[in-house]
C-alpha cells in the first residue's frame, strides 16, 4: 500500500537507485504519472518529460475502450473486441484523429514550447501511477521503441501479474513494486489518490523547478 502517488514515486526510486542509466530520460504517462515519474528522475538526476496514450472508444459506447493511441499515430487495438464489434481500424478513423488532436492540445498545454525530447540511443524510463489493462502503456512502448532508444524500462509502483508479462515482451527490464494477482483498480493500492491536475503536471515539468 502506498500513501499517494509521490510515495510510490519516491520507494520506484529507492529501489532504482544506485544503477547506472547512461543519458537517460524519465517519461511520465500523464496526469498522475508525471507526480510518480518527477520522483524517479529527481531521485536519479535525470530529465523529465511526457509521452501521452490515449484510449479509443467504440465509435457508439466510447467509455468502452478498444485501444489505444500515441501523438505519432502508433496504434494499438485489441483483437478480442474488434472481433467481437465486428470494427475494423478504418472504421476508428474518427475516434484515432481526434485523440490524435487531443493528445497535441495536452502536450502543447504540458511541455509549452520545449522541442520534443531525442529518445534515439538513450535509455527510456517510462513511469506510469499504476497499470491495469495495460493498452495505454503498450501503445506508450511501442511508440518509444520507433524512435530507437538503447535501452527501454517499464518502472511502476503497481500492476497485475499478466498484464506486466505482457508488457515485459517489449521492454528490457520492468521495475515493478507489488503486482498482486487480486487487482480491480490501480486506486485501491494508494490511501489518497486524487485526481492530478493540468497546473500540477506544468508545475512539475517547468524546466529549472526546485
Amino acid at each position: 500500500m502506498f500513501v499517494d502517488r509521490i510515495d510510490a514515486g519516491r520507494r520506484l526510486a529507492e529501489r532504482m537507485a544506485g544503477e547506472s542509466f547512461n543519458d537517460g530520460l524519465v517519461l511520465g504517462i500523464p496526469r498522475g504519472g508525471v507526480v510518480v515519474a518527477a520522483q524517479v528522475a529527481e531521485k536519479l538526476d535525470l530529465p523529465l518529460d511526457i509521452i501521452i496514450p490515449r484510449k479509443i472508444g467504440v465509435p457508439y459506447n466510447p467509455e468502452v475502450a478498444i485501444g489505444a493511441v500515441t501523438q505519432d499515430g502508433t496504434v494499438i487495438l485489441d483483437e478480442h473486441l474488434m472481433a467481437l464489434t465486428g470494427l475494423d481500424e478504418a472504421d476508428l478513423k474518427p475516434q484515432i484523429e481526434h485523440e490524435i488532436a487531443e493528445i497535441a492540445r495536452r502536450t502543447r498545454l504540458y511541455r509549452g514550447d520545449r522541442p520534443e525530447p531525442d529518445y534515439a540511443n538513450r535509455t527510456v524510463i517510462l513511469v506510469d501511477d499504476g497499470i491495469a489493462t495495460g493498452s495505454t502503456t503498450l501503445a506508450a512502448l511501442r511508440s518509444i521503441r520507433k524512435a530507437n532508444p538503447r535501452v527501454v524500462v517499464l518502472a511502476v509502483p503497481v500492476a497485475p501479474p499478466e498484464t506486466l508479462r505482457r508488457l515485459a515482451k517489449d521492454v528490457d527490464r520492468v521495475v515493478c513494486l507489488e503486482s498482486p494477482s487480486a487487482f480491480y483498480a490501480v486506486g485501491q493500492f494508494f490511501l489518497h489518490f486524487d485526481q492530478t491536475t493540468d497546473d500540477q503536471v506544468i508545475a512539475l515539468l517547468k524546466p529549472g523547478k526546485d
